[in-house]
């Protein structure tokens, strides 16, 4: 099943978005769980990372489609974003909130059909390997490949992702647990590391992608070198 959200304030534009995804599922034998919206402020209250596809109006009364597209990608990378509009000169910066594409008002179904089957091919090509992490404002869904490494300060969990940081209360174990078989390594009783990133290994530590370097504990470090020369394939020191 794919998961839909229509965002429209003109309820011709939602009835014609919704009938053309009934008539999708006919010709192509999938299914759609779909939710509509008057507003991007409706979907962005109290977001939760549960839907695969997003089709979003530009123009709206209360909150834009770029302001709530920003607003979705605080808490949701992975969700595919197409935006619907009057004008295209509006939906081209898209690309600032990683949009797939646009499509202009009045919306024929071929086009329609073409760009909903580019939405699902990305939904199916993705890594949708991730965890959910309850930040303030809600809960997150990250990708596991955009994890570098998880950080253990006091009581707080700080996950250093590519792009950002997530901080919330819980525990590095129970995180460890949740990753088990991710290559996911512990180097100390702080970090948690992505194997995939690590650049270099020197006595006492490691470098990541981004530079920082991590304590790689003396009791840890055997078995830390054995589990990325596993997930490299290689030959370490």
């Amino acid at each position: 099943m794919i998961r839909i959200g229509v965002v429209d304030d003109e309820k011709i534009s939602q009835d014609l978005i919704t009938d053309y995804l009934g008539r999708y599922e006919a010709e192509h034998g999938v299914t759609f769980s779909v939710t509509t919206f008057s507003d991007g402020s409706e979907i962005t209250a109290d977001y939760r990372p549960e839907f695969d596809i997003i089709f979003l109006d530009v123009q709206m009364a209360v909150l834009d489609g770029l302001e709530t597209a920003r607003k979705i990608r605080l808490l949701d990378a992975d969700v595919v974003l197409v935006f619907i509009t009057n004008m295209a000169q509006y939906a081209i910066r898209g690309y600032e909130v990683d949009a797939l594409s646009y499509l202009v008002k009045p919306v024929p179904y071929f086009a329609f059909a073409q760009e909903l089957r580019r939405s699902i091919a990305r939904v199916r090509r993705a890594d949708n390997d991730a965890v959910m992490l309850p930040v303030s404002g809600g809960m997150a869904r990250v990708n596991l490949a955009n994890i570098v490494y998880v950080e253990s300060i006091k009581h707080r969990i700080v996950v250093h992702a590519v792009d950002r940081t997530y901080a919330l209360n819980g525990t590095l174990k129970a995180l460890e647990s949740e990753l088990a078989g991710k290559d996911f390594y512990r180097s100390n009783n702080c970090y948690l590391v992505n194997l995939k990133y690590v650049t270099g290994i020197s006595q006492n530590s490691c470098t990541m992608l981004g530079g920082d370097e991590l304590l790689v504990s003396r009791p840890r470090r055997r078995a830390f070198l054995d589990a990325l020369t596993n997930h490299v394939g290689g030959r370490l020191p």
